[in-house]
Parts: C-alpha cells; sequence; structure tokens
C-alpha cells in the first residue's frame, strides 16, 4: 500500500470564482448530490480564508421555530477590530418558511459588495416554486447563486476518470479501459459519495499511472444505493443487466415491494394511456403535455409509443395486476409465488418492448 497520498486540490466553481472576484458576498449552492455540494462550499471556503475570512459562524435551519435574529445581527456585524467573517445559513428541508424567508431578504439586501462579511446558503435543489420564491430572487440578485446537478448513470464513467486524473491515475485505454469505468459505475451507481471513497482507496493502494481491470476489480468495493426511480430509467431504456442489478438492491435494501410496483405500473399506465391516445388520433406530443410527462420519460415515451401497439400495453397492465395480486398474497398460474420474482418478471417484460431495435438494413 502507498503511504497517505493528500485529497486532490479542485477547483472553486467558475460563477463563485468571478464572483468572489467581483467583490459578491452572498453565495447559494442548491444540489441533492451531497458529494459536489460540500466539494463547491469547500473551495468557495478556501478562496474566502485566502481573502481574510477566517471567522466563521454556521447557523442550521432545523425546525419552524429556529430563531433569525441571530443570523440576522451577525450578518450586519462591523468587522473593526475583528477578523473578516464567513456566514454559513444551512436550510436543509429547503423551505426557509415565512419568517426565514422574510430574513433572507433582509439578509440578501444589507450584504454589502465588497463588505466584511460573505454570506453561504447551503439548500437542497429546489422546485421551480422554491427557485421563483422571493427570497431565492432576492440571494440570487444580491449575489451568485448555483445549482449543482446530480452525475446522471451515462455521465458516471466520465466522471470516474475525471477522478482518477486528479489523482494521477487512469485506465488503460480502448476497450479494457471502458470496461474496467463501466464495472466501478455499476459498483458505485446512486452513491457519489462512497464513489469518492473507493477512487480515493486507488490512490492508496496503486501508484500513479495507469490502472488494469483486474486490479480495479480487485479492490472496488460494491457500494451501490438504487432508488425506484432510476429503476424506471433503467426499465425505459430497455437495459436487462443493469434492471436486474437494480431489482435485486432495492430487494437487500429492503425497499417496499409496493412501492416498486407502483413505479413499474405507472410507466407501464402511462404507455398505455398514451398509444389509445395516440389511436385515437391525438398528436403524441399533446398527449405527453396533458400526461404532464417532463423530461427523461417524456424523451422515453416519444420513443416507445409509436413502435408498441395497444395489445401489448394492454398485455402489460394484465401482468401489473397479477403481480399486485402476488405481493398481496394471491397466487396466479404460470406466476411464481415469490412478490420480488414477479417484480422482475414485470419489469423484464417491459424491458423487452423497451430495448433498443438494430436499425434496418
Amino acid at each position: 500500500m502507498n503511504a497517505a497520498v493528500p485529497p486532490p486540490v479542485l477547483p472553486m466553481h467558475p460563477a463563485f470564482a468571478r464572483g468572489l472576484a467581483q467583490g459578491k458576498r452572498v453565495f447559494v449552492i442548491s444540489s441533492d448530490e451531497d458529494l459536489l455540494a460540500q466539494e463547491a462550499a469547500d473551495a468557495l471556503r478556501a478562496a474566502a480564508r485566502a481573502e481574510g475570512f477566517s471567522e466563521r459562524h454556521v447557523f442550521v435551519v432545523a425546525g419552524a421555530h429556529f430563531k433569525w435574529d441571530g443570523v440576522l445581527a451577525q450578518g450586519s456585524a462591523l468587522s473593526l477590530f475583528s477578523d473578516k467573517q464567513l456566514l454559513e445559513i444551512r436550510v436543509p428541508s429547503g423551505k426557509p418558511g415565512k419568517d426565514g424567508g422574510a430574513a433572507l431578504e433582509q439578509l440578501a439586501g444589507q450584504m454589502q459588495a465588497g463588505g466584511d462579511v460573505l454570506a453561504l446558503v447551503s439548500l437542497p435543489k429546489l422546485d421551480k416554486t422554491g427557485k421563483n420564491s422571493a427570497w431565492y430572487l432576492a440571494l440570487a440578485a444580491a449575489g451568485v447563486a448555483v445549482e449543482i446537478a446530480n452525475i446522471e448513470r451515462a455521465a458516471l464513467p466520465q466522471w470516474l476518470a475525471q477522478r482518477l486524473g486528479l489523482q494521477g491515475q487512469s485506465v488503460k485505454p480502448g476497450p479494457e479501459g471502458e470496461r474496467t469505468l463501466q464495472w466501478i459505475a455499476d459498483r458505485v451507481e446512486g452513491n457519489l459519495l462512497a464513489a469518492h471513497q473507493e477512487i480515493s482507496k486507488l490512490a492508496l493502494l496503486y501508484p500513479p499511472g495507469e490502472l488494469g481491470y483486474e486490479a480495479v476489480a480487485t479492490s472496488v468495493a460494491s457500494v451501490a444505493r438504487y432508488d425506484v426511480f432510476k429503476l424506471s430509467e433503467a426499465v425505459l431504456s430497455g437495459q436487462v443487466l443493469r434492471t436486474q442489478r437494480m431489482l435485486a438492491g432495492l430487494r437487500a435494501e429492503g425497499e417496499a415491494e409496493v412501492l416498486v410496483h407502483w413505479a413499474l405500473s405507472e410507466d407501464i399506465r402511462h404507455l398505455h394511456r398514451l398509444r389509445c391516445a395516440l389511436d385515437d388520433g391525438k398528436p403524441l406530443p399533446v398527449a405527453i403535455q396533458q400526461a404532464r410527462i417532463w423530461g427523461a420519460k417524456q424523451r422515453a415515451m416519444e420513443r416507445l409509443v409509436p413502435r408498441v401497439q395497444a395489445e401489448q400495453t394492454a398485455q402489460l397492465l394484465h401482468a401489473a395486476q397479477i403481480s399486485d395480486g402476488i405481493i398481496k398474497g394471491l397466487r396466479s398460474p404460470g406466476w411464481l409465488a415469490d412478490s420480488w420474482l414477479a417484480l422482475e418478471r414485470l419489469a423484464l417484460m417491459l424491458c423487452a418492448l423497451s430495448a433498443p431495435r438494430p436499425a434496418a438494413s
């Protein structure tokens, strides 16, 4: 094993770097990815310390009875005889409440560009309502607001390669390297903090340079975490192996069968209703909009609906009904009594319908 390797120095977010150079004193991070939010905050803290913001005050907003007076008092404190201050406000719920919203608006108004107090507000990913709230718009107008997106499964191998590069390591070029990155991604999907730890472990075990598949395979633990919404993504993409792996992971983690069934059935119902709407002459974009389907699921439905038939989606609905009964303890001819095997069969039926088809020659 190598000697302790210092953690890589990550660059500050470009928007934060520009804001700090311009003398901005309000910075907002919103993200559901704890690792990336933590790293962005760490980089900003380091840059703030370099500019003399060495006195740090942290407020965690917990509950409706949080006292905002202390935050406002600290935000307006002068530092004639003390160091510059870094004021951190963490709102884990993303909802500061009526009093908190008013306090954050007031704080945004009292933070002077180039002043002696720098505020860092940490939030989870906000919905449309949160982003349009008066307090969030006031913070964004007074400084810099950054939303850090999750690393999706398709982008995970590239992210892993970048992280290896930061510690002077890389995978072998060509198919072996791609296989290595995919292998790691399969074992850390949905758990970016653990992924970071596994990559850091490779720096302790091996010197800088290229890493072969065998070396990685014997070192990286399986720390993946799955949720039913990512299962939907895998199924609607026709990814059979990933679907089976996710179902096994959800079962091992103790996920409720009814929740998994709901996610699969919801996709099947959407698929059937959209196919029927298309058969009735309704334009698919209109039907999708009326069904309130957005994002990745919208793109999946745009691809799938035109190529399936109502008879096929009706069969899937029937299979969903059977698997629902099995989860509730009922038996059905031709189906095993194990509820997770029934869910796997249902998922693979949808996978088979969703799998990409080879282009016509």
